[in-house]
């Protein structure tokens, strides 16, 4: 699934979770957060296993990555619904 440098931005947010932890829970380099990041509303170009460790933390965070066609609008992030 393409991934936008902003949804990764916006996933952080959602979640309150600065660059540093990021790159920490995915066991990368701040830099390789800010790259990602610095790609705007383009796809991410890094490797699979890079961006599989970013997914892997931001999920485990309780965040959801919304593609393009999922949506109707574009696309996105969101929370997952925990509980009731």
């Amino acid at each position: 699934m393409p991934i936008t440098g902003n949804q990764i931005r916006a996933a952080r947010a959602l979640v309150g979770m600065d660059q540093q932890a990021l790159a920490d829970k995915a066991s990368i380099g701040i830099n390789t957060v800010r790259n990602m990041e610095g790609a705007g509303a383009d796809r991410i170009r890094v490797r699979t296993e890079t961006l599989d460790a970013v997914i892997d933390a931001l999920k485990a965070a309780g965040v959801v990555i919304v593609d393009e066609g999922t949506n109707d609008g574009g696309p996105g992030v969101r929370l997952i619904r925990k509980g009731g």
